[in-house]
């Protein structure tokens, strides 16, 4: 009420994108010190009135009445605020986080979630429309207590509050402000449409999708390119609906099919159920050399493949299932060939890690110090040295500069000038320093966009109760986790993340494994001459291979907040363009592989490789008939030469030089073969099962919703 009485309590620091304790007092006293002004004005004049000539009482009283009704809200103003007058306030946490313009945004978006779930409960879907609009407009006014209501949601989220945060763009008031903010992208609308299974598929359903296009459907027949987009959503919501300001963006600008998948969502198909349609989706458009969406089919269609979020995780695990498909004698018996692997793969604040854990090992430091990367990860890297210097302001630390063995001082700790004697030698007391990082999830724990709560939920209802998957090796679950021999076959990747994403983690570290993997192969390359003389002259340019857009000051699924946060529209261009340098680097390596060059006795297009996971049965859900089966692996390398054909390529003369790309077609040949010993993980049975009765306790709380206190 206070906020409605006193319009200048309005949270004018979220206006301006910067919370600030000192901020809120000023605006107190600024409150405080109007209306005191008006209340001494008002005595003023009704004194001078009494003076002049006698006033009717009533009005007198009338006067008095109002005057006694803002001294006591004035009064309940100053009360409520004394903390932050008398300089008591807590520290604000999101002071320094975001930058301004995406703060405003994730202020907006809180509110929405607010608002959204205090309506959720109507039962009359047009009357919870509204009141979710309604609720919503109250918590942009009062932003503290839809922080608290957020709060106290996350604390007991379940998949019915996920799912109305997440999916509330497509509600029909705020689907219609969307559609009136947004430039027009598209001359025609998405076109639903269904995708059969190939027939090697254990599931006989068709796979649904959103084919956003701007041309009509018999303008496909022209196109042998296409964007595979796996939309994210916590694995629990969104479909590519929720997504159409850069799906449209996409489709317009590249003016290439854009073909986003609905893949079904847990825990009703838990995993690895999506990822069995991606993959199925994938095969399909090999297989039907693209006329399962309108291809001309007459030649195989080259398909970047993209992700944000959880699609991301999903995106990167299909690509490990293509560079394993048809790798074993069974898998070819039963039908299955070796599928082309992507033209590129465009990861936006992807997913990769589902096993959280709470503290980073020296090879995942080590990774992130890289000195190629160090100048992508300084702000990652600066983040993480920090979190020791924060906790004891007064010591002198350990430079990020200085060798990670030298124990050695630069200054003296206060209150510690006396020296030592050690090994007959006067020594300074070394300055303390710490190993210890932890991982981005938790640095950002008080992130407005995702929590440690949500990621905790998320993962559960993605894994359901009849799964126990081994998250140290599972690397479809966790594509961190993947063969650095696997990791060296990725087509071109591009990764775009915040650099305060509670999920940047995994976009650095599979940047760092896929950066290692590739020039581990480069240099043997070099070792057995297999350069051509371009590439000798470049060296190793780790732009042939993969590009990483850290972006400062913003945070997680800025690309769906394009109606809130104009920037994001920058980064959607970006993305675009990443499209189309992907299929222009994939058609150098199609170049190239025509050369016919060989070294070393090795065939040109030698690429056998090897599959750590099955589709047949497992114990991952009921409702699955064929899923993935989870397993553990080892590998043994060795060289190997094997038949991969791909159609629709250019011939190059030999006299022609080799572009920086070209050289890339060849790193098939010096891939070693994958020969794996498979170890199945079957979850226990037993009614006695403690940890099972757990995880089913688990997912039965968070499929259940609760009531929330407002």
């Amino acid at each position: 009420m206070l906020n409605y009485l006193f319009p200048l309590t309005l949270p004018l620091d979220h206006v301006l994108g910067r919370p600030s304790v000192k901020f809120r007092k000023i605006q107190v006293l600024a409150v405080v010190f109007v209306w005191s002004s008006y209340l001494l004005r008002s005595v003023a004049a009704l004194l001078e009135a009494e003076t002049i000539r006698p006033t009717d009482s009533g009005a007198e009283e009338i006067d008095m009445a109002c005057q006694t009704l803002v001294i006591t809200l004035l009064w309940l103003y100053v009360t409520r605020n004394f903390g932050k007058l008398v300089g008591l306030e807590s520290p604000e946490p999101l002071a320094n986080l975001y930058s301004r313009s995406f703060f405003r945004a994730t202020w907006i978006t809180t509110a929405m979630d607010a608002g959204f779930w205090s309506a959720m409960r109507i039962r009359t879907k047009w009357v919870r429309d509204i009141c979710s609009i309604v609720f919503t407009a109250y918590y942009l006014v009062c932003a503290e207590q839809a922080d608290e209501k957020v709060r106290k949601v996350r604390a007991i989220v379940t998949v019915d509050h996920l799912r109305v945060s997440w999916n509330k763009a497509t509600t029909p008031y705020l689907g219609l402000v969307t559609r009136l903010l947004r430039p027009r992208l598209m001359r025609f609308d998405p076109r639903a449409i269904r995708i059969p299974r190939p027939e090697e598929s254990s599931y006989p359903d068709h796979v649904n999708a959103w084919l956003f296009f701007d041309g009509p459907l018999s303008h496909l027949k022209q196109h042998t390119r296409v964007i595979l987009n796996v939309p994210g959503g916590g694995f629990v919501a969104m479909n590519p609906r929720t997504h159409d300001d850069s799906l449209m963006a996409w489709a317009g600008q590249t003016g290439l099919p854009v073909l986003s998948l609905d893949y079904k969502k847990a825990p009703d198909f838990p995993y690895p159920y999506a990822l069995n349609e991606c993959y199925d989706v994938y095969q399909s458009l090999i297989n039907t050399r693209g006329r399962c969406i309108g291809l001309s089919g007459k030649v195989v269609p080259e398909v970047v493949i993209s992700g944000d979020s959880a699609g991301g995780n999903l995106a990167a695990s299909t690509v490990l299932m293509i560079l394993q498909s048809g790798s074993t004698d069974a898998r070819r018996w039963h039908g299955e060939g070796q599928l082309p692997k992507p033209a590129g793969l465009v990861l936006m604040y992807p997913s990769l890690d589902l096993n959280i854990g709470n503290w980073m090992t020296d090879e995942q430091m080590g990774l992130i110090r890289d000195k190629d990367s160090r100048g992508t990860n300084r702000g990652v890297l600066r983040r993480k040295t920090s979190e020791y210097r924060k906790l004891t302001p007064s010591t002198p630390h350990h430079s990020d500069d200085e060798d990670e063995n030298s124990m050695l001082p630069k200054q003296t700790p206060p209150g510690a000038d006396e020296l030592h004697v050690a090994n007959g030698k006067t020594v300074a007391p070394p300055t303390i320093k710490t190993r210890l990082a932890v991982p981005s999830l938790i640095s950002y724990f008080s992130d407005r966009v995702l929590t440690p709560e949500m990621m905790r939920a998320m993962i559960i209802l993605y894994i359901g109760p009849h799964s126990r998957p081994d998250f140290s090796t599972e690397y479809l679950l966790s594509p961190v986790l993947a063969p650095e021999q696997l990791l060296a076959r990725f087509p071109k990747t591009y990764f775009m993340t915040g650099e305060r994403d509670p999920l940047v983690d995994d976009t650095v570290i599979m940047a760092g494994r896929i950066r290692q993997a590739k020039k581990a192969l480069w240099k043997e390359r070099r070792e057995l001459g297999a350069l051509t003389r371009e590439e000798r002259r470049r060296g190793w340019r780790e732009e042939d291979h993969l590009q990483v857009t850290l972006i400062e000051g913003i945070s997680h699924g800025f690309i769906q907040f394009s109606g809130i946060f104009p920037e994001a529209w920058r980064y959607i261009h970006r993305v675009a363009r990443w499209y189309e340098d992907a299929f222009a680097s994939a058609a150098f390596v199609a170049r190239s592989r025509a050369l016919g060059l060989s070294r070393g006795g090795i065939d040109k297009d030698g690429l056998q490789t090897g599959r750590h996971h099955f589709r047949s049965g497992t114990q991952s859900s009921a409702d699955d008939d064929n899923p993935l089966e989870m397993s553990s692996s080892t590998a043994n390398r060795r060289s190997s030469s094997g038949k991969h054909q791909r159609s629709g390529t250019e011939s190059l003369s030999p006299e022609e030089p080799l572009t920086p790309a070209a050289g890339l077609a060849r790193e098939h040949a010096f891939v070693s073969d994958l020969h794996r010993s498979t170890k199945s993980l079957v979850s226990l049975t037993s009614e006695d099962d403690l940890v099972a009765r757990r995880m089913r306790g688990l997912a039965d709380g968070l499929t259940t919703s609760e009531d929330v206190a407002s």
